[in-house]
């Protein structure tokens, strides 16, 4: 299926923030706007500097028609995100997220069960949102971080469209970790045209709670999208995994999809992998 560049398209903001245009939707995702030198905060008092400098602040924001908050951490949702966001906007993220936001005046927040979905529509297009597994920590330790969801978003084009047909499906990862039941993505949803993948070996109290670049290559030979987008990779001290050796592994792998990089403000091409942005 051949989808143009407009219609599936993801701008980085930094950390895992980025704008997803998907036909006439906008949906921001795990929004981070500190500052360089700032700190987030990770919980059970620890913190950690940010490094970066975020392309985008919230009054830079497009018209947007939803946030997609994998989990509540402070590289994921912080202060900044709290205090400037519209509080009527839908936010889709865990129950324990939801019930949190709600506290804070996010009266639109909706908690969502894994594989549980919500659905958008405008002109005869149609956004499926699911939330999907992911583990945040390894062994017992998955029960000191929060909850974590990943997310597929399925595009529908109008029925009327000489181009309907098969959906595009973007996966978003989330801060899971690789596990081999996440084969289920796509048993469950359907091939995926793309994935968006977090990144940086995050180690907190000597645990490793996000993917490194083993685990990333091993999640993308598993789930097979036809295009890969790896982010949250150098934003904060906790990581240690740099993408660099994410992409030597990607090449020595040999892996069948497209691997497309992306600097913090620039956009990339979600769809069909012949059309743009060859491999690094």
């Amino acid at each position: 299926m051949d989808h143009e560049a407009s219609e599936t398209t993801l701008r980085f903001v930094g950390t895992a923030t980025t704008l997803l245009d998907l036909g006439p939707f906008t949906v921001l995702t795990d929004p981070n706007f500190l500052h360089q030198g700032q700190r987030a905060y990770l919980g059970k008092g620890l913190f950690s500097r940010r490094l970066t400098e975020p392309a985008l602040q919230p009054e830079d924001l497009p018209r947007l028609d939803g946030v997609l908050l994998s989990h509540l951490h402070g590289d994921h949702f912080d202060r900044v995100a709290r205090r400037a966001l519209d509080r009527s906007l839908p936010v889709w993220t865990t129950p324990a997220a939801a019930r949190r936001l709600g506290k804070w005046g996010f009266d639109e927040s909706a908690g969502m069960s894994t594989w549980e979905s919500v659905e958008l529509e405008r002109d005869g297009w149609r956004l499926r949102i699911t939330s999907v597994p992911g583990v945040h920590g390894p062994g017992p330790a998955r029960f000191l971080l929060p909850s974590v969801m990943g997310s597929v978003l399925e595009l529908s084009r109008p029925d009327d469209s000489p181009d309907a047909g098969r959906p595009f499906r973007l996966y978003v990862s989330g801060d899971t970790l690789y596990r081999p039941w996440l084969r289920e993505v796509v048993e469950r949803c359907g091939p995926l045209d793309a994935a968006v993948v977090h990144l940086g070996g995050t180690r907190v109290l000597g645990l490793t709670v996000t993917m490194d670049d083993r685990q990333g290559v091993d999640l993308v030979r598993l789930l097979g999208p036809g295009v890969t987008v790896p982010v949250h990779h150098d934003d904060y001290g906790v990581f240690r995994s740099p993408l660099s050796d994410f992409v030597s592994r990607h090449a020595e792998a040999d892996l069948a999809g497209t691997l497309r990089l992306v600097e913090r403000g620039a956009t990339v091409d979600l769809g069909n992998p012949a059309r743009s942005n060859p491999e690094p």
